[in-house]
């Protein structure tokens, strides 16, 4: 399952991440990336069409620079910042990882700490998978008719050659003051990355404390991204 989800990540725009080992380094407890003021903008009304748009900007961006990638692989995080994040609601994640039973033993500037903390730390992650693209087709199933909902899933396959399709959910939330579509978790086979992360550090945050995770997490961000052939 771990190997399934490394194949498909990288067509990712929700909110969780695979955790890599990196070295420690120092950072400050504020995002390191600049919130990007992209030239051309995908409507947020419509889930179904926002996915589709912003799964096809990256994925043509990456084509097109790939060869610069090559030479210098942390550009991935500019596309992951520039293209995936103004449609991903991080901090709402972010709140779902600290979990409900952790949030209220947790200070408002400790959360606020967290917030751009993880979200550096979602870059990083879907940029090192970014990776592993290679230019897998991917089909997404019709735009549907909304009413009142307020999370819906938009379903996704991903096709490759000799390989059964990979079926792969984005859950999508609208937020009640803006109206607009943020893509928070994916659901890949029947399993939440989100929840997955949310276990992993929940019990973390529990014993140690959300300023240790979010040390943790600085760490993690500050990991170049490498090309590997093979997964670890």
């Amino acid at each position: 399952m771990i190997k399934k989800f490394l194949t498909v990540l990288p067509l990712f725009i929700a909110t969780s991440a695979i955790a890599n080992d990196v070295n420690i380094s120092a950072a400050k407890s504020v995002s390191i990336y600049n919130q990007p003021e992209a030239s051309e903008r995908v409507d947020k009304k419509n889930p179904y069409l926002m996915i589709r748009k912003v799964a096809e900007k990256t994925f043509k961006r990456f084509a097109n620079e790939q060869s610069a990638i090559q030479v210098k692989p942390n550009l991935l995080k500019d596309i992951v910042n520039e293209e995936l994040m103004p449609y991903i609601d991080y901090k709402y994640s972010a709140y779902k990882v600290i979990g409900a039973k952790n949030f209220k033993n947790t200070t408002e500037k400790e959360r606020k700490a967290f917030v751009p903390v993880f979200r550096d730390y979602l870059i990083t992650s879907y940029a090192q998978v970014f990776t592993l693209y290679k230019q897998q087709e991917v089909t997404f199933e019709p735009a549907k008719t909304l009413k009142n909902e307020k999370i819906v899933s938009v379903n996704t396959a991903v096709l490759e050659p000799g390989r059964e399709p990979i079926n792969i959910s984005f859950r999508v939330r609208k937020n009640k003051k803006t109206n607009e579509w943020r893509a928070y978790d994916m659901v890949a086979e029947g399993v939440s990355l989100l929840d997955s992360k949310q276990a992993e550090l929940a019990s973390i945050i529990r014993q140690k404390g959300l300023p240790h995770v979010t040390e943790m997490l600085i760490e993690k961000s500050s990991k170049d991204i490498v090309f590997k052939d093979g997964i670890n």
